[in-house]
């Protein structure tokens, strides 16, 4: 399979280019951000989305805001790279990757003593994070293959491949990988409301790769489950703390479902997505716009004034997961999610 990129750095014109995904699957276009409004834009409006990418974004981010600075001072130019980069965090909150990937690149920056060594090592540092992203899915889908059956169909939710990462993917990383060495794997992915990441993206990028493929709305899956049409639940996720697992609103629902039917769930995910210190109730849920429910291909559904809920995340707990796939390896239950802490340099941004 040719590996679909889906976001880079362009030093020679210092700009972020990007697969814009609220066009898929009608059109691929390559976007482009030369500073650091633009991509908070492009964040908030789920043009660049999924916790790995996210990551890759934020670090990126922090590199295009060192790079285009005009400070000359250095205490002065990293003070505004401070502050960059704490408005960049606060566009996803819920998602922990993007936090992670901005403190690394401006904990480059901070141990530099020029403007222009700064600007050199946050771009450096950058460019790692996205190499590393790369190699890291690869482990994990090598890692999550192990789990799956010669032949199965697998059920996954939202999009957590090459369109979530910088390439290859967490969830659809495992199929990739399953299929690459050999498995025949078929998936049924969730169409996933409001924004419909699922059908959209999910669908289009295994179609791409030749994949076997077939969407469902989001209320089909407990049917399939009970006729014995899936073999096990992959997900990706945003935040994975000491008790629960964060990923798109559905998820738990999936979850349970699973669970009564005796199904394997499992959530494949980078260590960069691990909240050590956090707890479920700690987190902040993403509230998108109403206009996000409330409409359907530029069509009113819902009528004037009736208020929606529109949650981005909902929380699983550790007890529904029957696996978390990461490139250090396979985690079981019971969870000691203390186990990865020593392979990781980890930073609390609540």
């Amino acid at each position: 399979m040719e590996p679909l990129k889906t976001l880079w750095y362009e030093e020679d014109t210092d700009s972020i280019a990007f697969v814009d995904e609220t066009l898929l699957p009608v059109s691929y276009i390559i976007a482009r951000c030369t500073s650091i409004a633009e991509l908070g834009t492009a964040i908030k409006t789920l043009a660049i989305r999924g916790a790995p990418a996210l990551g890759v974004a934020g670090a990126f981010g922090v590199a295009l805001a060192a790079r285009t600075s005009k400070e000359t001072g250095y205490k002065q130019f990293y003070n505004q790279l401070q502050t960059d980069a704490e408005w960049l965090s606060s566009t996803r909150p819920t998602a922990v990757n993007l936090s992670w990937g901005i403190q690394r690149v401006l904990n480059s920056a901070r141990t530099s003593g020029t403007v222009h060594d700064a600007k050199e090592a946050v771009l450096s540092e950058a460019l790692a994070v996205a190499r590393e992203d790369a190699i890291i899915c690869r482990k994990v889908g090598e890692h999550g293959a192990s789990l799956l059956p010669d032949q199965c169909t697998v059920l996954t939710h939202c999009n957590a491949g090459a369109l979530a990462c910088s390439e290859w993917g967490t969830a659809l990383g495992v199929v990739r990988s399953a299929v690459e060495a050999g498995k025949d794997v078929r998936v049924i992915a969730c169409e996933t409301r409001p924004l419909l990441q699922g059908a959209r993206l999910t669908a289009w990028e295994l179609a791409r790769d030749h994949i076997d493929v077939t969407v469902i709305t989001d209320s089909m899956a407990a049917s399939l489950m009970r006729n014995g049409e899936i073999n096990c639940v992959i997900v990706g996720a945003d935040r994975i703390t000491r008790d629960a697992v964060f990923n798109k609103i559905g998820t738990y629902m999936h979850a349970v479902c699973a669970k009564h039917h005796d199904i394997p769930f499992y959530v494949a995910a980078p260590v960069s997505t691990f909240d050590f210190i956090g707890m479920e109730p700690d987190i902040l849920i993403e509230e998108r716009g109403r206009e996000e429910v409330a409409s359907f291909s530029g069509r009113m559904t819902i009528p004037e004034g009736v208020p929606v809920k529109n949650p981005g995340f909902d929380a699983t707990p550790l007890g529904l997961v029957s696996a978390i796939i990461t490139e250090r390896g396979i985690l079981s239950s019971p969870y000691d999610i203390s186990q990865v802490i020593e392979t990781v340099e980890y930073k609390s941004q609540r």
